[in-house]
């Protein structure tokens, strides 16, 4: 039962989107750079050609492909979704494993409010149907906050006046219960020790939340917001405590996406001893141009 209930998500899932004209595709696994996270580690292959090693990677996530038939000016495609195994080599848990189903799709000339809808409609679509899906969400609406209201909610203090390293770091003195190691950190380390340990255990109390506009170093490849540049466009779904999706407003701009590329290869060599190679079937993608787009990638398993 349990195999036939997965296969039958899955069949949901892809009829929520063909059903809205989206592209179903399948992208290759092995690819030159499985994705530019940095705490994301991918698994290496190695490919010999005229006796050289050549290294690909298994994916972490079909971003780059899926960007890359956007960008693409003979394709003419304005929404696409992939559903398939993603890889990732980290340690097993019980929401965790090192190969898993996930879910991404974009919209070319929309933002990210509108991914905010495709989440809302898509979860609600499971809740009706008939399968076995724990019905204790059913007549539970999202609840939307900022990030920087979550803080000042649950801590009274706004993160927005803390985006450098020394204010942070000063910052978790004042919480003797959250661990601190003895070693200099960069600054979303700092962050993430007090979300972990003070905000996320307060949220596990909101059966479905949406939280958006993060604080700017942790963009990732997401805009800033131009109203408020101390913010980035991208939220996280929770539904019951549980991570669930992370979505961006897509950076389109290719010098600044190679900027923080080779930011974040530098930090992955300082943390973890090795680095990636540059994305360039990706960069000349964008060469070609992406239009203003927002994406999402949603852990189906």
């Amino acid at each position: 039962m349990r195999l036939r209930y997965q296969f039958d998500l899955i069949q949901l899932i892809r009829n929520f989107f063909t059903e809205q004209g989206f592209l179903d595709v399948l992208t290759p696994p092995a690819v030159e750079n499985p994705g530019m996270e940095v705490h994301i580690h991918p698994f290496q292959l190695h490919s010999v050609v005229k006796n050289k090693i050549t290294p690909q990677y298994l994916h972490t996530s079909p971003e780059f492909c899926l960007k890359e038939l956007l960008a693409s000016p003979s394709e003419n495609i304005d929404k696409v979704f992939s559903l398939a195994y993603c890889f990732r080599d980290e340690p097993d848990s019980p929401i965790h494993r090192k190969q898993f189903i996930m879910l991404e799709w974009y919209r070319k000339h929309e933002r990210y409010e509108k991914i905010m809808s495709d989440v809302e409609e898509l979860i609600q679509s499971c809740l009706n149907s008939q399968l076995p899906i724990k019905k204790d969400l059913m007549g539970q609406k999202f609840i939307k906050k900022t990030m920087q209201e979550l803080f000042q909610e649950i801590l009274q203090i706004d993160i927005l006046e803390y985006l450098d390293v020394p204010s942070i770091k000063n910052l978790l003195k004042s919480y003797p219960d959250v661990p601190v190691p003895n070693v200099e950190c960069e600054w979303d380390d700092y962050f993430f020790l007090l979300y972990l340990n003070k905000i996320e255990p307060e949220i596990s109390k909101i059966p479905m939340l949406m939280v958006y506009e993060f604080p700017a170093p942790l963009s990732a490849l997401s805009t800033l917001k131009e109203a408020d540049p101390r913010v980035c466009e991208r939220f996280e779904v929770y539904i019951n405590g549980v991570e669930l999706c992370n979505s961006f407003n897509e950076l389109t701009d290719l010098t600044e996406q190679k900027r923080r590329f080779e930011e974040q290869n530098k930090l992955k060599m300082k943390l973890y001893k090795y680095q990636l190679p540059e994305p360039l079937s990706f960069y000349k993608a964008l060469e070609k141009g992406l239009p203003p787009s927002a994406g999402i990638a949603l852990g189906v398993e």
